[in-house]
């Protein structure tokens, strides 16, 4: 199958991680799949939130944001409409949430690293790509913590990195563009860590329901682009 952009079904589109994309945080990561652009930034803080107090444990939170002229029409800002949007708050719950899978919070200490998710240019996979680049951000930032003597040992466990699949025009595909996802039978994101184990799958038939045999077909393209990412990852951070 030869896809609008030329692709197998199988191939992921072009990704770059390029870390320490922002001077100012302590870890960033500029990530590109495609024609969608993130920029990820992490911020250590020496605190950690009111629930966590004197529990000698750290955490790891993020925010998301779709930039104004992210897409072809203006995203309006969250503060212009006086609340934050449903989908960036589901999108930033989710991205904490896979990074903290990945973090032994006793060895990070009382301290919050926040990883903020801007997009820039959105061409489908936004939550993918914030997930996999705010990994890296992560990871940096506690390169520095260990590189300053914040912390004795490393927190992070394992990779954590995401890729969409569906099935578009009745072909499982991996990495779906704007276009694919938003005609696509099935349209599914994965989350998993480096060492092949499940975060999270989200997965909805857009119309016709799937059965066994399409989902084992969209799980094992996932897993073959996440393996993909982090070894992306690995090359990104070290």
């Amino acid at each position: 199958m030869k896809r609008l952009n030329g692709r197998k079904a199988n191939e992921m589109r072009p990704v770059r991680l390029k870390a320490g994309a922002n001077r100012h945080a302590e870890g960033s990561c500029l990530v590109t799949v495609g024609e969608t652009e993130v920029l990820s930034t992490a911020t250590v803080e020496n605190r950690v939130p009111p629930f966590m107090k004197g529990a000698g444990k750290g955490w790891v939170t993020a925010e998301y944001a779709m930039l104004p002229r992210s897409c072809p029409t203006r995203v309006p800002r969250d503060i212009s409409k006086g609340k934050i949007d449903g989908r960036s708050s589901e999108i930033q719950r989710l991205i904490g949430r896979s990074l903290r899978s990945v973090v032994d919070m006793a060895k990070l200490g009382e301290r919050t690293i926040l990883i903020d998710c801007d997009v820039m240019s959105g061409d489908g996979g936004t939550r993918c790509a914030a997930i996999t680049g705010g990994f890296v951000a992560l990871a940096h930032a506690v390169q520095k913590l260990l590189k300053d003597g914040a912390i004795q040992e490393n927190p992070i466990r394992d990779h954590v990195a995401a890729v969409s699949v569906g099935v578009v025009g009745g072909v499982p595909c991996l990495d779906l563009c704007y276009t694919e996802d938003s005609t696509a039978d099935v349209d599914m994101n994965i989350i998993m860590t480096g060492s092949g184990k499940f975060i999270e799958v989200q997965g909805t038939a857009e119309r016709e329901p799937f059965d066994d045999a399409a989902m084992k077909k969209l799980i094992a393209l996932a897993k073959s682009g996440i393996q993909e990412l982090v070894q992306l990852q690995k090359k990104a951070i070290k």
